[in-house]
């Protein structure tokens, strides 16, 4: 309850609203760009300025969505379905607060869903061994990259190159430097800062630029039409969609909670089944309120869920979490299953700064909607080269000169890997877990002396690396039964 964590947070849910109404932009954009400027932060600064961009960043990408039917987010497309046809009818500035409103509480029902899970899988955690949290590891991998892009290979790909990056540095048992080409300053490994800013906010700024085109011709509809029911939205309207919105924040928290799948996934099926629970599905698509609901409630609660791994295992659900992993390392923190009772103090002050963080994205966003309106509106040879420079300067700031060059590299890879349809986020991910992955892969080796039979003393770890193996093999056989089918018919 300091003033400068009140003031971070409250600038980081600005930021994040900001940056998620501007379309091609994001939360992980922001993100990338403020974890070097956390450096400078006290941990629970840093941890809460982090979380409150990436919550304001949900309600920010319905801004774009609702009112140009560009969602500033991806997690936001759905919401263009029902709330594009909305504004159009004169009722954006209803949609955007039915947006809001059902975000905050998707968003709030996780956080507290988090709270109550994430000591006790701590408590279970904590009794792993190194074989076991390798068999996690994997598994997770696993399943980042079979759910995420349109190629399993290309995911696995991208999540091993980021595995392989993350050797640069020193050796952690015997010392020795590895990959330093006689460059000294690659002796702590390549900086997470200047990775994450490259492949994330540079290289996106890179492909907008690339693809910069004129804006849609109803990209200026107004928020809301002079009449007052267009523009309130009423205490009965908002009751009508609790329902939907709960069942949508039950499904978010539910795939949160699981590495890899995303809020975008979400979205979409807590839309599908806000249809399916409809007594008048055909309205979806044409301007029903309870479509957004669904849609805001769904990506929202992702957000708190997606911590649930990472307090308790020290694995990242998605790229807003590895970023915020990051973070942590930073300040010297190591997530995991320690972390509740090595750390407590910080991850429920952290508890703490996400309820906080919520009241703020609600009244930031009730009296904000309009300025944020504006903002999706800014011309974009003005916002993205702007964008750039900041980013820059963020690697300078805690790499110095030798940030620059690996920033505009990874910026370079980042935009290929997109051109390609490579998973930018399983680089990320296998990028962060790498240190952890080749600590436990190694203390493995070593207990195992040689013994593949070592394994079958340690039951849970098989079964979970049975599990990936059998994640690894559906996902195949669905790719090739995929490919096979245009050639039967």
């Amino acid at each position: 309850m300091t003033i400068q964590t009140l003031v971070l947070i409250v600038a980081g849910v600005f930021i994040g609203q900001f940056f998620g109404a501007i379309p091609g932009l994001s939360a992980l954009t922001a993100i990338a760009i403020a974890v070097p400027l956390t450096y400078y932060f006290t941990p629970v600064g840093a941890l809460a300025f982090l979380v409150s961009i990436n919550k304001g960043g949900t309600v920010g990408g319905s801004v774009s969505a609702i009112l140009m039917n560009t969602p500033g987010t991806p997690e936001a497309a759905a919401t263009a379905f029902d709330g594009h046809p909305l504004a159009k009818q004169g009722k954006g500035l209803k949609a955007l607060k039915m947006a809001l409103f059902s975000s905050v509480t998707g968003d709030t029902l996780s956080d507290f869903v988090l709270f109550a899970v994430s000591a006790p899988l701590a408590l279970i955690a904590i009794k792993m061994g190194p074989t076991e949290m390798l068999s996690v590891i994997v598994f997770a991998l696993t399943i980042i990259a079979s759910l995420v892009g349109r190629s399993m290979f290309k995911g696995l790909i991208a999540a091993f190159l980021g595995l392989l990056l993350a050797t640069v540095g020193l050796d952690p048992e015997g010392g020795t430097s590895r990959f330093i080409f006689g460059m000294p300053d690659l002796m702590d490994g390549l900086p997470i800062s200047a990775v994450g800013i490259g492949v994330l906010a540079m290289a996106e700024v890179l492909r907008q630029l690339v693809m910069l085109r004129g804006a849609a011709g109803d990209s200026h509809l107004p928020l809301s039409s002079e009449r007052p029911e267009d523009k309130r939205l009423s205490w009965a309207e908002y009751r009508g969609t609790l329902r939907t919105i709960l069942r949508s924040a039950a499904i978010g928290t539910g795939i949160g909670a699981l590495p890899g799948i995303g809020s975008s996934a979400a979205a979409f099926i807590g839309y599908n089944a806000a249809i399916r629970a409809s007594k008048d599905p055909k309205s979806f698509g044409k301007g029903n309120i309870e479509g957004v609901a669904a849609t805001e409630a769904a990506n929202s609660s992702v957000v708190g869920a997606n911590f649930i791994p990472l307090l308790a295992l020290g694995i990242p659900g998605n790229v807003a979490a590895a970023l915020i992993l990051g973070a942590f390392i930073v300040h010297g923190i190591q997530p995991g299953p320690h972390l509740m009772t090595e750390q407590g103090r910080l991850v429920y002050a952290m508890f703490a700064a996400m309820v906080i963080a919520n009241g703020t994205n609600l009244i930031l966003g009730y009296f904000g909607l309009r300025v944020f309106a504006f903002a999706a509106r800014a011309p974009a040879m003005v916002v993205f080269p702007t964008i750039g420079l900041v980013c820059l300067t963020g690697a300078f700031l805690t790499s110095g000169t030798f940030g620059l060059p690996l920033v505009v590299g990874f910026a370079v890879i980042g935009y290929l890997m997109r051109a390609l349809e490579f998973s930018f986020v399983t680089f990320i991910i296998g990028f962060v877990l790498g240190p952890s992955f080749e600590l436990s892969f190694r203390q493995t080796v070593i207990l195992a002396d040689g013994e593949i039979g070592y394994l079958f003393d340690r039951p849970i770890a098989l079964a979970i690396f049975g599990l990936a193996a059998f994640t690894l093999a559906r996902t195949v056989w669905r790719h090739v039964a995929h490919a096979r089918k245009p050639e039967e018919t």
